[in-house]
Parts: C-alpha cells; sequence; structure tokens
C-alpha cells in the first residue's frame, strides 16, 4: 500500500474508516429470505453473526439470556458490577443519573470494590441454566487471578479482551500472561483481542485463539484516541487482520481462525461493511445499550471509563429506542440504521448477490467518503 508523506522525516499507509467505503453491488441478486447470516466458532452455532460486548451497561445475566434466545452471543464483563456486587440494581440506577465530569470519579469509586470469584461463578452458572451459550470476559492483567473460577463454573466460550492483547507483553513489574501456554492448557475456545495489525494478529493466530478480535473496542464511549493517541481505521484494520488469516490458514495446514470486529459500529450499514471487509462476525454495544431491556438505562461506558489511572472513556446518554427484539430482528421505525440490524444485513448481502457471510467477504467494494 503506498506510503503517504506526513512530514519529510514520518510517513505512513492510509488508512480508511467504515465510512469511507461502500460495498458494491453484483449482476445477481437474491431474495433477503434465502440469505444465511448464520457463523460458527469452534462447536458452537449461532444465527446471527452478532457478538455482544462485555459492557455493564449492555450485558447483564438476564441480558445474556435474551441475546442467545435471539440468536447472538453476548459476553459477560467479569470485572463488572456483576461479579463485585451482589445485587447492582442500585448502582446502575446511580450510574444513569450522573452528570457531566463527576461520571468518571463516581464510576471509579464504584469499580473499586473486589472481583469476587464466587459470583464469577454465580453469574456463570445462571446464564447457563438457560440453555443458552455463555462466554465471559476478563482483561490480560486479571486473567491468570481469576480463569479457575470462569472454568469451574463452566463457561463455554473464554474471552481475554483489553485495549490492545499481545501475545509478547512484555514487563519488568509482574510476570507476563503466557497466552500461547495459557489457552493451550484450556479446554473451551478463547477469543482474544483487541489489535489492528496483520503482525499483531498472527501472533495472536499462533497462540492457539479460536478467534481474534480486530479494533479498540469501546467505539461510542470511546476516548483512546483522544487520551493515547492510538488509533487505526476499522476498514483497514479489519482488512489487514484478514489477510493474517488467510496466511495463517496456509501455514497452520487449515487452522481457520476467527475474526471479529470490535467497536464503533453503530448502524446496520457499519454490521454489512465490516463483513465485507473479511470479518466472520462483529462485535457491538451502543446498538444494544439502545434497548430498553439495556441495564445502562439508556446509558453507554465501557471497562476503559473507570480505568484506576487512566480513564479511556466516557458515560454516554444513548437513549433508548426499542426492545433487544426490535434492534436486531425488527420492524424497525426509524430510517437511520439502529433497528432490524440483521434484517438490513440479509438485505444487503441480497442486494450484492452472497447466500452466506462466507461468500460474502468476497464482495467488491470501493472507497466511498461518507458526505458530512
Amino acid at each position: 500500500m503506498t506510503q503517504v508523506e506526513i512530514g519529510r522525516g514520518k510517513s505512513g499507509r492510509r488508512g480508511y474508516a467504515l465510512d469511507e467505503i461502500g460495498i458494491v453491488p453484483s449482476r445477481r441478486t437474491r431474495d433477503p429470505e434465502e440469505v444465511s447470516i448464520s457463523w460458527q466458532i469452534d462447536a458452537y452455532r449461532f444465527d446471527l453473526p452478532v457478538v455482544v460486548s462485555p459492557m455493564d451497561s449492555v450485558v447483564s445475566p438476564k441480558t445474556a439470556i435474551e441475546i442467545g434466545r435471539l440468536g447472538g452471543l453476548a459476553v459477560l464483563d467479569l470485572e463488572g458490577l456483576w461479579t463485585r456486587y451482589e445485587d447492582p440494581s442500585s448502582l446502575l440506577s446511580e450510574v444513569a443519573e450522573l452528570r457531566g465530569e463527576a461520571a468518571t470519579k463516581r464510576l471509579q469509586e464504584i469499580y473499586s470494590a473486589p472481583i469476587s470469584d464466587e459470583l464469577i461463578g454465580r453469574r456463570i452458572e445462571e446464564i447457563r441454566s438457560a440453555g443458552v451459550t455463555t462466554a465471559a470476559r476478563l482483561s490480560p492483567q486479571r486473567t491468570a487471578q481469576h480463569y479457575k473460577a470462569v472454568i469451574d463454573a463452566g463457561a463455554d466460550i473464554f474471552v481475554i479482551r483489553g485495549t490492545t492483547v499481545s501475545a509478547e507483553h512484555v514487563s519488568g513489574r509482574a510476570e507476563p500472561l503466557n497466552l500461547k501456554q495459557f489457552i493451550y492448557e484450556l479446554d473451551v475456545p478463547v477469543i482474544v483481542g483487541g489489535c489492528a495489525t496483520y503482525t499483531a494478529a498472527l501472533h495472536l493466530m499462533r497462540t492457539g485463539a479460536a478467534g481474534v478480535l480486530v479494533g479498540f473496542g469501546g467505539g461510542s464511549g470511546h476516548t483512546t484516541r483522544t487520551v493515547l493517541g492510538v488509533a487505526v481505521p476499522m476498514a483497514t484494520a479489519i482488512g489487514d487482520v484478514a489477510a493474517a488469516r488467510r496466511d495463517y490458514l496456509d501455514e497452520s495446514g487449515g487452522r481457520y481462525v476467527h475474526v471479529i470486529a470490535d467497536g464503533g459500529m453503530t448502524s446496520s450499514g457499519d454490521i454489512a461493511k465490516a463483513i465485507a471487509c473479511g470479518s466472520d462476525a462483529v462485535m457491538v454495544g451502543s446498538p444494544l445499550a439502545r434497548a430498553a431491556e439495556a441495564p445502562g438505562r439508556g446509558h453507554h461506558w465501557g471497562s476503559e471509563a473507570h480505568h484506576g489511572e487512566l480513564p479511556r472513556g466516557a458515560r454516554v446518554e444513548v437513549g433508548t429506542i426499542g426492545t433487544m427484539a426490535q434492534i436486531l430482528h425488527g420492524p424497525s421505525s426509524v430510517a437511520d440504521g439502529s433497528m432490524n440490524l440483521m434484517g438490513a444485513l440479509r438485505r444487503t448481502m441480497a442486494t450484492a448477490g452472497y447466500s452466506d457471510l462466507k461468500e460474502f467477504q468476497r464482495v467488491e467494494v470501493v472507497v466511498a467518503p461518507h458526505p458530512h
């Protein structure tokens, strides 16, 4: 890819965000009802290519069960309120009422309570007992401390998610998590991320991960770009990681690692474009934070918003537009791509002439800057 000169002493690649690309229809169209949007990771098959982000404003044990019944997969944040408090309902109400700068400081205080392994077990068991696939998330920093409680409780899929996760974390202060050894010793599929480059993704794939998260998560409430200066446009990041998946498939003799686009997908068009760029599924937060059932009560925040030393997220007001079923399956009463996300994806695929997600990853795309 062409290097662009930023200054005489620095050049960089031109990256593309999802709203800068467009999907090109082919000569053939299909009936949307005949399009399959199911996907499978390891032994687990899902009707929808939607993984719901481990954020307290979206996923509680109750909403995880509801999303599972609707055909998706929800990931419970094991470093959130549900594993720190017996009943966090009053705290969730309080967070929804916080105003301005006070929100970050109060979030830090609320999330300073210790994580309980007993509560980790109880929350996972609650979701499991409903008969849906159970996924739970820990950060790389806390995985070694709490993973036994996750495995003992019977989680189906283990997610190790941070802003940036590397296979070679270097630290003089603590023994880093050896991802390769850790994943090898576990009996459950592990999804790990985020990453945003070909090389980082290839290293994560070589650890034995079943899936890799592309991007830095957070989306709507994320301030990583402002606080750290770290940013890779999603369309480019997904394309690079999809190339790593293809090359690792050859290198490993046929081992397919799933690519999950994570962050910044606020509309149905973003989801379609993420898959068109090469992702197998998408991780979304804010679209479902707007559901009537969401624990955030019309507000949305991620784990970065309450970091004890350097918060990189904000609690944002997203409002409420309908039920989870309506947001995922319709019918939609708005024209902005915020409802009937899966109906829109089917229609995009049908319009472009593709019958399943794997095929749709080969669709032609063009650079089409969004008119602002």
